[in-house]
């Protein structure tokens, strides 16, 4: 793929995972803003488009090659995204839940910004259980339906939820307020700067923060900007 400032930031990611790495350096959003056109990624964060290509460039000449997930089937992605990012979720959010908890009780006399970002953890955790359940029982068992469907020739059933567009603007509405969430997270902890007097549960706890953020990014963006357009194409013919 030759990169453009016309090219979106989610394809671009889509074709090569490893942009991904230039993108969160320089603060762009790559999965919930996968949308945007890299001028237009590059305008709103005073970035020169000379300067991202080539940060592009770097990123996707390092030896260590991620999937290409554009070339996967849709059933082979779902099956990828619960068993390594539901996985790791389910994983991580109990421990952050206790850690955000256990700060806020210690430390939110002198940093009362703690208390929020506990709240944000929780509503995350029970939004993301949510969200993850409706998809491994609901959309996700529908694409590998088609996808199947799809592989042997055979007509497409049609969903209970009608059209596969209304779970999937379900998907990416949660994916945004799950990122905002985080996005706010990382603001109230200065980017997890962990303060002069943080003890070490306290640098424990926001690099697990940070682990989690740099998860969810990836996976949102696996879902958005791939996932989702290879269900859309698959079950167009089912709305004929």
């Amino acid at each position: 793929m030759k990169v453009t400032g016309q090219s979106t930031v989610g394809e671009i990611v889509a074709e090569d995972f490893r942009a991904a790495a230039a993108f969160q350096q320089a603060g762009i959003d790559f999965c919930c803003g996968g949308r945007r056109s890299l001028d237009q990624a590059c305008a709103e964060r005073g970035l020169a488009l000379d300067d991202m290509l080539n940060a592009i460039d770097r990123s996707c000449a390092q030896a260590d090659a991620a999937p290409r997930f554009n070339e996967w089937e849709a059933d082979a992605i779902a099956g990828f995204i619960v068993g390594t990012h539901h996985a790791y979720t389910r994983r991580a959010l109990p421990v952050l839940t206790a850690y955000t908890t256990k700060l806020a009780a210690v430390h939110g006399g002198r940093h009362p910004e703690l208390h929020e970002i506990a709240q944000l953890v929780q509503r995350v955790s029970a939004e993301m259980t949510a969200h993850m359940a409706k998809e491994e029982q609901v959309l996700f068992p529908y694409i590998a339906v088609i996808a199947e469907a799809s592989r042997l020739g055979r007509t497409l059933p049609r969903a209970q939820f009608g059209p596969i567009e209304n779970p999937i603007r379900m998907m990416e509405h949660e994916h945004e307020s799950a990122g905002a969430a985080v996005a706010r997270i990382r603001q109230l902890t200065s980017g997890y700067t962990v303060p002069s007097d943080g003890c070490t549960t306290y640098r424990v706890c926001f690099e697990e923060l940070a682990a989690f953020e740099r998860d969810l990014h990836a996976h949102v963006h696996l879902e958005n900007n791939v996932l989702f357009p290879k269900a859309r194409v698959l079950a167009a013919p089912a709305l004929v």
